[in-house]
């Protein structure tokens, strides 16, 4: 784990992301919990993390996952209190581990209080300055104000209606009807998210991941999306005005003795327009989806890696790596399927895969992503190696898989609550003989696990027990440029193979159906195989970690 009084330790971080809703259960009614939480912090430390990041925990109506907040100074009661959230943030910072919390500045809950004195107001009053309300379009206003298509897919206005019972008003939401969007142009808008981040930092909070950062401005006007647009001409996604936002946000955390971090979710795909949200007075960091994205293809993962770590060198930020979230398919799956990239449009129910060859693939993917520079993110139960759920139609909670039309699956299949024991009535999530878990967890989830991976050499636990042990201590896993290498042990590195260096350790990869030889006098320090084995190459699908 990085030195507690390193400013800037981010850059190298590596960053635990909790669902608290799916992580531990501490008082049996079938919710994760910081209870919970607070009760399996010992192993977050023995992992090896730097940070807890926990989505949002505050109090929600949980429309969709609590990224539907209706207090951000309160926790929501199915997680505990306030005060226990500040002892987390308290223990886990005693333990070496620090705390990032989610902030969602597109959008509130339709249970906001501002949101609920825009609705009793009416038209026209300055309570509704503050959202997106619109007349309708047509003779009688009964036509959405834009066509815009929501992330969730489906509309992205709803008709309000007035107190005598006609229809009124229509307001925007990208995402679902409960997630009424804010209007960024107001000054209680950006006043209250300055005093939203003051209130979590002075509460020891480390950092904040700002979610859908690129999303929250929008064009006053409200035009259509145009078939073609250019940079900044979307009318709501990546406008130049979001830059004026995280500049007084930067502001804010670097106002504090030991500064905090802002680490945006930003979906760009053009790198230079990706880096400006990174220069030295905005965020810090921003998420890295394309390579998440990627396919278990060399070509396609080492383009992925030479443009991430193109677009971040202009502004002198460190990358990021993550391969999985709370949102997509976990990476034991997406590795054994046919088409291993991920999409949401996408997804499907009863989608083949092939678990051995994932299994396989997520190990290496493991040790590929670890060796590369910059900040690791990992997505709880990605180290336990659990593949994704297929949860029974009438368990689904999601409101992408209804929005669209049950065709979607959904995004429930990563959030089915985590195995700590073999055995159980929820297999150690919450206390045996507690409330039925909010997911159903499979038959045979306790061989997945903690304690069924816990004294096992060969588990997925060990290997990111062992990787991260070794990216900690090695000089050049830390802060050494990535140079790529054209050979490996005299022989030319394979097409479908990837093989670089960052000081004096080399990572190689093989994606192909050819053994990549290893020099015979390397000192091999990690592989994804049986570490009881030496071997002398690198097999399919595996990685191996090696001193020059």
């Amino acid at each position: 784990m990085s030195d507690g009084h390193d400013a800037e330790w981010w850059r190298s971080a590596v960053i635990y992301q909790v669902y608290p809703r799916s992580f531990a259960d501490g008082n049996g009614d079938g919710t994760g919990d910081l209870a919970g939480v607070r009760q399996r912090l010992g192993h977050l430390r023995d992992l090896g993390v730097d940070a807890i990041w926990f989505t949002p925990w505050y109090r929600s109506p949980l429309a969709d996952g609590g990224y539907d907040v209706e207090d951000y100074r309160a926790i929501d009661p199915a997680f505990g209190t306030l005060t226990e959230a500040e002892a987390l943030i308290a223990e886990a910072r005693e333990l070496g581990l620090r705390t990032i919390v989610d902030v969602v500045p597109n959008h509130v809950s339709d249970r906001h209080p501002w949101f609920r004195a825009a609705l009793a107001a009416g038209p026209g009053s300055p309570e509704r300055d503050r959202f997106w309300f619109r007349a309708g379009r047509g003779a009688r206003g009964d036509e959405m104000p834009t066509r815009w298509v929501s992330d969730f897919q489906g509309s992205t206005w709803t008709r309000t209606t007035n107190p005598d019972g006609t229809p009124g008003e229509w307001y925007l939401h990208l995402f679902t009807p409960e997630q009424p969007d804010l209007n960024w142009d107001h000054p209680d808008v950006r006043r209250e998210h300055e005093e939203i981040l003051r209130f979590w930092f002075d509460r020891g909070v480390a950092g904040v991941r700002i979610d859908s950062a690129a999303l929250p401005v929008k064009d006053p006007a409200l035009p259509e999306v145009p078939e073609a647009w250019g940079p900044g001409e979307h009318p709501h996604l990546d406008r130049d005005g979001l830059h004026d936002i995280y500049r007084s946000w930067r502001a804010v955390a670097d106002s504090y003795d030991e500064p905090r971090v802002l680490v945006g979710e930003i979906w760009l795909p053009d790198a230079r327009r990706f880096a400006r949200y990174l220069r030295g007075d905005e965020m810090h960091t921003a998420f890295n989806f394309d390579f998440m994205t990627r396919p278990w293809d060399a070509k396609e993962l080492r383009e992925s890696i030479r443009t991430t770590l193109e677009a971040h060198a202009p502004v002198g930020a460190p990358p990021t790596w993550v391969l999985s979230n709370h949102d997509v398919t976990r990476p034991v799956t997406r590795y054994g399927r046919e088409d291993s990239s991920f999409d949401f449009a996408a997804k499907r129910f009863g989608t083949p895969t092939d678990l051995a060859v994932g299994g396989r693939r997520a190990r290496a993917a493991a040790l590929l992503t670890g060796a590369l520079p910059g900040a690791l993110y990992l997505y709880q139960g990605d180290e336990l190696g659990l593949p994704e759920v297929e949860l029974p139609v009438e368990a689904i909670q999601d409101p992408m898989h209804f929005r669209s039309g049950g065709v979607d699956p959904g995004r429930d299949g990563c959030r089915v609550p985590l195995p700590w024991a073999r055995t159980g009535s929820s297999y150690g999530f919450g206390p045996d003989g507690g409330a039925a878990p909010w997911l159903p967890q499979p038959d045979g989830w306790g061989d997945l696990s903690v304690e069924a991976q816990e004294d096992d050499p060969v588990s997925m636990l060990a290997l990111y027990r062992r990787m991260l042990a070794v990216r900690r201590s090695e000089p050049g896993l830390r802060d050494g440029d990535l140079v790529w290498l054209d050979a490996v042990a005299g022989a030319p590195v394979p097409a479908r193979a990837l093989a670089f260096a960052r000081g004096d350790v080399a990572c190689v990869v093989n994606l192909g159906p050819d053994p990549v030889p290893l020099p015979q006098d390397a000192d091999l320090l990690l592989h994804s195989g049986d570490p009881a084995t030496r071997p002398t190459s690198v097999l399919t699908d595996t990685a191996a970690w090696v001193r020059w």
